[in-house]
């Protein structure tokens, strides 16, 4: 049965260069303004968007790494997202916006403060993507950086002492009589005492209450420890899995799971599943951006390689493309994961050139195994979604118009007039929003 999901963009690139390595950079837009990522936020909302996640890292990486992460500007360079959310929230009227926010940067009484005075200032549709990143620490302290498990601690520390801060104004203490010329009443202020394990402030906050909830919690991650972290906390999961009935119900089964063991409802948390599609305007298109990516030349090939080089912190751009990989190349700072990405299940003296082809490869969405077609054919992906009881989807790409409209153009008349996609807004902003269905 066809229903209404949730739709949400993921600024892959961040607050950063958009459009650059691609044609559409010759629009001239300067990504260091704010009207590029004002016009794209209003196209997000006349499709019917509910939010924005933009992602964000606040290092460069390690400093003998630097120079593969801003050659070709992949891992930066990037502005802070939250001093851009306002121009966001000033040019939209119900869309959300969650900057990536990392709990090593900033400490709960200031971040308290600042969430709470743009939630104000927008309308209630100010969300937090929570994120865990422990290769910044250097940044911010001469401490070690924390394990996995313990980053999530500090997260989870960090996330309770700011809505304890919150919820220091108790229901009547902002009173406004006038009569009685009195505007607050500081008994119904509870002082904060917080001595935790990485954190220690006092209370109260000096911010007014809200009036339509505290700002939307959103959070990626698929580990046990990330899965928990979102059951408890979050308003919004960043989902990533194969796209099958049996991964996509397993999938939101481990939320569901994690939000009952914290005493909520599993609809509290909305799972949106991270797609990054290619719509082409005909199945002809469709095959021959497939026959295309079967063989990747060699100038495809290096801008791969170029992307890994920045991701993995290692220069694939220098080695011999029919060379065997030597996983020795990484240095004990690149996540092993990524490294596994990359090698997937070839044999151990595959050379350079198979693992990035692999990566080349695209799929079909009519059949399953990608991204590639039609508005109609990403549509009905969506739609069997749906029937599995999905919340929603997360397209990403960078935020130049020329994307979301090559993206959006066709797929939203298809999305409105199958009732998969939104038309009216809910009053109360972001949290409204994500609720009404």
């Amino acid at each position: 049965m066809t229903r209404l999901q949730h739709f949400g963009w993921f600024l892959a690139r961040g607050f950063g260069p958009q459009g650059w390595g691609y044609p559409s950079l010759d629009w001239d837009y300067d990504w260091t303004r704010p009207e590029i990522y004002q016009e794209a936020a209003r196209t997000l909302e006349q499709a019917g968007f509910d939010l924005v996640i933009i992602e964000d890292a606040p290092s460069l990486g390690s400093p003998e790494t630097i120079d593969l992460r801003v050659r070709h500007a992949f891992g930066g360079p990037k502005h802070d997202p939250l001093l851009l959310a306002p121009y966001l929230f000033q040019a939209t009227r119900h869309l959300g916006v969650f900057p990536t926010v990392n709990p090593a940067a900033s400490l709960p009484y200031t971040a308290a403060r600042q969430f709470a005075s743009l939630h104000h200032l927008s309308g209630h549709r100010l969300g937090l993507n929570v994120v865990t990143d422990t290769g910044s620490a250097r940044h911010f302290s001469d401490a070690a950086p924390l394990g996995h498990d313990e980053a999530y601690d500090r997260a989870e520390e960090w996330l309770t002492g700011i809505r304890d801060l919150w919820g220091s104004w108790d229901d009547g203490a902002l009173v406004r009589d006038r009569a009685t010329d009195v505007y607050a009443d500081g008994t119904r202020l509870r002082a904060v005492q917080h001595r935790g394990t990485h954190f220690a402030f006092d209370g109260p906050l000096n911010a007014v209450p809200f009036t339509h909830g505290e700002p939307a919690i959103a959070s990626p991650g698929g580990s046990g420890r990330g899965l928990g972290f979102a059951g408890a906390n979050s308003d919004v999961q960043l989902a990533l899995a194969p796209l099958d009935e049996a991964s996509v119900r397993a999938y939101r089964g481990k939320i569901h799971d994690a939000a009952r063991a914290q005493g909520r409802h599993p609809d509290d948390v909305k799972v949106l599943f991270a797609i990054p599609p290619v719509i082409v305007s005909s199945a002809e298109e469709a095959d021959r951006i497939m026959a295309a990516s079967a063989h990747p030349d060699d100038d495809a090939l290096r801008q791969i390689a170029r992307k890994q080089s920045s991701d993995l912190e290692t220069d694939l751009t220098a080695l011999d493309l029919d060379r065997p990989l030597d996983p020795a190349v990484f240095g004990p700072h690149v996540s092993r994961g990524s490294i596994q990405r990359l090698l997937g299940d070839r044999e151990d003296d595959a050379p350079l050139r198979a693992h990035l082809t692999a990566l080349a490869r695209a799929g079909r969405i009519s059949d399953r195994s990608g991204f590639v077609g039609t508005a109609e054919e990403f549509a009905d992906l969506v739609e069997e979604l749906g029937t599995w009881g999905n919340d929603g989807v997360l397209l990403w790409g960078d935020f130049h118009p020329v994307t979301l409209h090559r993206t959006l153009d066709e797929l939203v008349p298809i999305l409105r007039r199958r009732g998969i996609l939104r038309r009216d807004w809910a009053e109360g902003g972001i949290r409204a929003n994500l609720r009404a269905f």
